[in-house]
C-alpha cells in the first residue's frame, strides 16, 4: 500500500532545496517550481512528492511539467 503524500511547510522546502526564499518564489512564478498548495486561511505548503521530483530533476520537472502537450491541454492544433 502505498504512503500518503506528505505537505511540507516553506522551512522544510528551503532546507531541502537550499534555495532561498525569495528563488522559492521567482521559480514559481517562471513555472519552473511546484506551486505551493493553500492548506488554511494563512497557510501554504507543497506536496512532499513534487518537490522530491524537482530535487531529483529540475530540468526536467520543467519540461515535463510546465510544457505539456497540446493533447494534455485539450487544444486542436489547426491545419490548413
Amino acid at each position: 500500500m502505498r504512503e500518503p503524500d506528505r505537505i511540507i511547510r516553506l522551512k522544510t522546502v528551503l532546507a531541502r532545496t537550499g534555495l532561498s526564499r525569495s528563488t522559492i518564489y521567482r521559480k514559481i512564478a517562471e513555472g519552473t517550481f511546484p506551486a505551493q498548495l493553500k492548506i488554511s486561511s494563512n497557510g501554504t505548503g507543497w506536496h512532499e512528492s513534487e518537490v522530491s521530483r524537482w530535487i531529483a530533476d529540475p530540468i526536467g520537472w520543467r519540461t515535463k511539467d510546465r510544457f505539456p502537450s497540446s493533447q494534455d491541454q485539450g487544444l486542436k492544433i489547426r491545419t490548413k
